[in-house]
């Protein structure tokens, strides 16, 4: 009885961490039995049928869709029993952990569901559940924030609804039963469109960085395993639908090296330590969709489950580091963090390691996978130099975030101090980080099964190692000695750091024009014209009238005079009247 009430008596982000945990783990030897069979099951549940249309709820179980909800529900485990330390003051915890959970919901119905009219279900919940939880602080830069994300979302939900209705001339609406009709190349745009803005691919890509204004807990789920990828998963289903048409290929190909080099690029210039990771998941993202462009589907998933368990950990690992240091997420107000938060600190660096594709973490084989496939693939010589150049840009920017924030000077208050003692904090990124390390290994060996070999020179093989030790060198190199702030900063680096434009482009031209607009409107025609012309007008010259009148009649003088010409007047016309018209 008493264990009955203790349970009771646990916050509910520690409950439905139990649950996910359990979820988890009774769903592991399911993952693995699929893996090794390589079985689908398709289940369709017919709901309303007249003459030859039917409407049919359909669910598939398959290894994509069951190792992707048991990674999902893994981290999302970890995350909840993370958020019982750092959300343990938010009174309003209750209603983040409800949030929480409906995000996952949407997430596994997204998995699972291979009907597109369906997948709305999940899809739509990814984006409403997202807004929510982007505001959830309840101020004016998080409502921006807020916004800027879901109306970005928003461009690919109509892209998805738009595919829904040139689905029409087929019949149905399954993924897996796709075939080439004169609407398909205008599907394919649609869902590669839908699938570019969950993922924040050019050029949507401002509102990942602006969604860093949820709490970090929100920003390690929503950047490592359910929101963005939700589009590079939804180009994995379509992949062999998408594969028919020649241009898909190269397009995602440019569009991913872009996105890449831009992530990167900015990931140097950041200082806010939420947003170099959330870069960094821009520039991981970019290399999956690189994996897609290169055509191999499963490669990129190998990498997203590889990305999602350590850039989970890297985030746990950040709210730590905030939540320790008075929420400050300034790289510059940080240091000298291995000293005195080294569990942490380990762990971080396990998984910088693994970001920048260090040999034998979960990182390198499903990155080096892609980029030695990117060296065998007919592509052009500058998206190769490219690639090469994003990857190490990869490795800059994560040592300049361990020279910052952990081997640097310590430049937070003197009288401050660090701990890494709290159990439901460390627990969830020990195992996230054990998870991480073997998994690659682990999932290359005994799971993963790849068509072709790879074979390349001695050259071209180190040449992954060489770029990725040469970045490393270089940050090295430039921030040894970090100052604390920037002098004269000019118009390259504002371009740089600003993501290319990019933010300001997205959010401020498609907004001022309209808003200048109507705001001349209201002021000429609702506070104008309409005015003069209308009730306020009309109340003018009535006020002015009686106001007019009102002084005429408040002066007694005035009033006495007029009384004796208006009696005069009458007197006189009563005379006159008189004489023209005398008595007989």
């Amino acid at each position: 009885m008493k264990l009955f009430w203790k349970f009771f008596s646990l916050k509910s982000s520690t409950i439905s961490s139990f649950m996910l945990f359990s979820y988890a783990s009774a769903l592991l030897p399911v993952t693995i039995y699929f893996f090794m069979t390589n079985k689908s099951i398709l289940m369709e549940w017919e709901m309303l049928s007249t003459s030859s249309t039917s409407m049919t709820l359909s669910v598939i179980l398959d290894p994509i869709g069951i190792s992707f909800s048991n990674v999902v529900c893994l981290i999302s485990a970890c995350v909840m029993l993370f958020s019982s330390s750092y959300m343990s003051s938010d009174i309003f915890l209750s209603r983040f952990v409800g949030l929480v959970m409906m995000f996952v919901l949407s997430m596994n119905l997204l998995v699972f569901i291979p009907n597109i009219a369906a997948l709305l279900i999940g899809w739509d919940g990814l984006g409403i559940v997202s807004f929510a939880l982007v505001i959830y602080y309840q101020n004016p830069k998080s409502l921006s924030a807020g916004m800027l994300t879901a109306l970005a979302n928003r461009v690919g939900d109509v892209m998805l609804l738009l595919s829904i209705g040139f689905c029409v001339i087929q019949g149905h609406w399954n993924i897996l039963f796709m075939w080439q009709n004169d609407f398909s190349p205008i599907l394919a745009f649609c869902v590669v469109v839908a699938g570019m803005t969950k993922s924040a691919q050019i050029p949507f890509s401002s509102w990942l960085p602006a969604a860093m204004a949820a709490p970090t807990p929100v920003s390690a789920l929503v950047h490592s395993s359910t929101l963005v990828t939700a589009g590079v998963f939804i180009l994995i289903r379509f992949f062999p639908f998408l594969d028919m048409f020649n241009g898909f290929k190269t397009g995602l190909l440019f569009i991913s090296v872009l996105t890449l080099l831009m992530a990167g690029i900015g990931a140097n210039y950041e200082y806010d330590l939420k947003k170099v990771i959330a870069l960094s998941t821009l520039s991981q993202l970019g290399v999956m969709m690189v994996s897609l462009g290169l055509g191999m589907p499963f490669l990129a998933l190998f990498h997203l489950y590889t990305h999602a368990l350590f850039k989970a950990m890297l985030f746990l690992c950040a709210g730590a580091i905030i939540h320790n240091n008075s929420n400050s997420q300034d790289l510059r107000q940080l240091g000298n963090l291995w000293n005195q938060m080294p569990l942490t600190v380990s762990c971080l660096n396990v998984a910088n390691l693994a970001l920048c594709g260090a040999p034998f973490m979960s990182g390198f084989y499903s990155k080096d996978l892609i980029l030695e496939t990117s060296l065998q693939s007919p592509s052009n010589l500058w998206m190769l130099m490219l690639i090469f150049l994003a990857t190490g840009m990869t490795a800059a920017y994560s040592i300049r975030l361990s020279i910052y924030s952990l081997w640097g000077h310590p430049n937070h208050m003197k009288t401050h101090q660090n701990y890494d003692e709290d159990t439901k904090v460390t627990w969830a990124i020990i195992l996230l980080a054990v998870t991480s390390i073997f998994i690659g290994k682990v999932m290359q060996m005994t799971i993963l099964e790849f068509s072709s070999t790879i074979i390349l020179p001695l050259k071209h093989k180190m040449l992954t190692l060489l770029v990725t030790l040469s970045g490393g060198w270089l940050a090295v190199l430039i921030w040894q000695s970090p100052k604390l702030k920037d002098l004269n900063p000019n118009k390259s680096m504002a371009f740089n750091s600003m993501m290319w434009f990019l933010a300001p482009l997205s959010t401020q031209p498609a907004i001022l024009p309209p808003l200048n607009s109507g705001s001349n409107l209201f002021k000429s025609l609702d506070q104008g014209w309409l005015e003069i012309f209308g009730g306020q007008g009309t109340f003018m010259s009535v006020k002015n009238f009686s106001t007019m009148n009102q002084k005429i009649q408040s002066k007694l003088i005035s009033s006495f005079i007029m009384m004796i010409i208006s009696f005069m007047l009458i007197i006189l016309i009563i005379i006159l009247t008189v004489s023209w018209h005398p008595y007989n």
